[in-house]
This record gives C-alpha cells, sequence and structure tokens, in this order.
C-alpha cells in the first residue's frame, strides 16, 4: 500500500538541522542574509530529502503561478493534441506549466474558457482563435496563433506559401483543373491555404472552391460532396485544406470506383497521424509544431518577464510565420484526362 506521509516541508528540514523555518526559506529561495556556507548545507539536505517546492507556495512569496493558459478550438482534431503537446514542452523548457481549455469550436465557450483560465492565475495565455472572439479583453498577455492575415497573430505556419507548395506540386504534376475543398468559409487559415493555391497557379490552370459547410446546410452533416460528377466534369486534383477533409475526399472517390491517383490526386494539409497509413498514403503540407510552439512561448514569457501580466496585451514575435514542407506520397500523381462518363461509371 502506497504511504500516504507527505513529501519533506520546510519544518522538517528547519527541525532536522536546527535552524528556522525562515533561514531555510530564504537559503532555498536566495532571499535574505544566509551565510553561502549556510546555503550550500540546507540545498544539500533538501535534496537528500527530496524536497520539492510547493508551486502554491512560491506563487503566494512571488505573486506569479508559473503557469500558462492554452485554449484549443477542438481537441477532438487529432492536430491540437499534437500542438498542445509542442508547447507544453516548449513551456516547460521555459520553467512553465501549462492548463489546457477546449472552446468546443464555440466562440461563447471560448470567452469563458480565457475567463476560467484567468481565474486561475495563469500568468499568460496562448489561443488559437475561433473567428469573433474578442481576445483583446483577456486580462493577462496573450499570444495569438492562427495565420498571418489574423490581427494580432503572433506566430503561425505560413498557411500562404503551404498552399502554393501544394499548387506547384500538382502543376508539376500536369494537372490543369483543381477542386478545393474546405469545410469553414469562415476559417482565415482555410482562406489562406485556398489563396495560396489560386495565387501559385501557372496558365492554363484553374481551380474551383466547395465549401463542405455550404452543402451541408441543405444536404445535412455527412452528405455527399458530389466528388465523383466532379471528377466526370474534369476536375483531376483534389486539394483539401486539411487532411480530415482529404480523406473524406478519398472515401468517397474510392467509393465511386475512382482511383487514386491513377484517375485523380488528392492532396491535404497538418499531416496527421494516420495521414501516412491511410491507403493510399496522403500527399499533405507539414506544420513545424516545435518551432511555432517555441516562438509563442518564447515571446510570451519574455513579454511577462519583462512587461509582467498587463491586461489584453496582444504579444509580438520577430518571427510571425514559419514555412511549411511539402510532404509527397502516393495520393498525387500525373494527371490523366478526364475519363469519359461511360468508362467511370462501368468501374
Amino acid at each position: 500500500m502506497a504511504s500516504s506521509r507527505p513529501g519533506p516541508n520546510l519544518s522538517r528540514i528547519a527541525s532536522s538541522l536546527g535552524v528556522s523555518v525562515a533561514t531555510v526559506s530564504n537559503a532555498l529561495s536566495g532571499k535574505g542574509r544566509v551565510s553561502g556556507q549556510l546555503i550550500e548545507k540546507i540545498r544539500e539536505h533538501a535534496a537528500e530529502l527530496g524536497y520539492v517546492p510547493s508551486q502554491a507556495g512560491r506563487a503566494l512569496r512571488t505573486g506569479r503561478s508559473g503557469v500558462l493558459g492554452l485554449v484549443l478550438p477542438d481537441i477532438a482534431n487529432p492536430l491540437f493534441p499534437k500542438i498542445a503537446q509542442a508547447i507544453e514542452f516548449a513551456a516547460s523548457a521555459a520553467g512553465y506549466g501549462v492548463l489546457i481549455a477546449d472552446s468546443r469550436g464555440d466562440v461563447a465557450a471560448q470567452t469563458e474558457a480565457i475567463n476560467r483560465l484567468v481565474e486561475r492565475g495563469v500568468e499568460g495565455l496562448i489561443i488559437i482563435p475561433r473567428r469573433a472572439t474578442r481576445i483583446s479583453d483577456a486580462a493577462c498577455p496573450v499570444a495569438v496563433i492562427d495565420t498571418a492575415s489574423t490581427p494580432g497573430n503572433t506566430v503561425a505556419a505560413d498557411h500562404w506559401q503551404g498552399g502554393r507548395e501544394i499548387a506547384g506540386h500538382l502543376a508539376d504534376l500536369g494537372h490543369h483543373r483543381i477542386l478545393i475543398i474546405g469545410n469553414n468559409q469562415e476559417s482565415n487559415v482555410q482562406n489562406d491555404r485556398a489563396g495560396g493555391i489560386r495565387s501559385a497557379l501557372k496558365p492554363g490552370m484553374q481551380a474551383e472552391t466547395l465549401w463542405i459547410d455550404r452543402l451541408e446546410l441543405n444536404g445535412g452533416s455527412g452528405c455527399s460532396l458530389g466528388l465523383a460528377e466532379k471528377a466526370r466534369q474534369g476536375f483531376t486534383a483534389f486539394a483539401a485544406l486539411s487532411d480530415l477533409q482529404a480523406l473524406r475526399a478519398l472515401t468517397e472517390l474510392q467509393q465511386a470506383g475512382i482511383n487514386i491517383p491513377t484517375d485523380v490526386s488528392v492532396t491535404g494539409f497538418d499531416d496527421l497521424i494516420w495521414s501516412s497509413v491511410v491507403t493510399p498514403s496522403l500527399t499533405t503540407v507539414r506544420m513545424d509544431m516545435d518551432r511555432i510552439a517555441g516562438i509563442a512561448v518564447s515571446a510570451l514569457v519574455n513579454s511577462i518577464r519583462t512587461n509582467g501580466t498587463r491586461e489584453g496585451m496582444l504579444v509580438v514575435a520577430e518571427t510571425d510565420r514559419v514555412a511549411m514542407q511539402l510532404v509527397v506520397r502516393q495520393s498525387s500523381g500525373p494527371a490523366n484526362p478526364a475519363p469519359k462518363t461511360s468508362e467511370m461509371e462501368n468501374k
């Protein structure tokens, strides 16, 4: 049975050495008048006993919690746990812990999450925002991770450049008609990715955009996207704005008997954990999560140490965007002329 005895506290250390609690506290914190020899003795004894400073006690003494808050838009999306892990690692390296809240895709829930974290004493916030959130109302410094076109953005992947990478890859494969597939027409990230694709089209190439949220208003959640018909109309590349939408496209096209990449190519964004193991494995664009997290945490911590916990301060980083990396796999290949309708139906 595990022991319920608490770990050593300042009183135990003081009693065993025959000094006052105040002397032990000053020696461990580096404050007050304690001789160097006694400081060394107290710290060595504390280490032998396995003493761990109380975060709550430190907060009372310093007025700082040593904790950052992280607000995610949807923790059920496999992208965001990866971001959370990278931020927690960067924060830990800077001497901070992290409290995480999930807005569940709702603006009101995000505002509530921000307020809840502030009430728990976080020194600063990192927010991956929903649109229409009044981030400047947060009662502490805030670092924003979204996209360069988001007002007040601190740092993010260069989503526009990522779109250009996709367009260049499809152009090199000889594709001329591209269907861009997104699921949220109000997303700054998805609009930047789509804009990047369109900006890099070569002469003779054209692109249309299909927004899933518009289709589902009439067809209901999970309705057909009509991609087989788009293939019959001559679209040879389906450029989804996230790997989740790319998986949906892969599934719908394959169920219609369309071969990928022989008949059409499919690409995504984000390089989610399963993107390399689906069949065919997915060509996508990867974010450098570790670098983005490191920049965001560093800028936030520097702001806290320089300016304190000033209310509503949006943090600025020296680098505001990080290049994305094209990852070529099996789902993209050379363009073929659109099969005739009868050929598609006979597959």
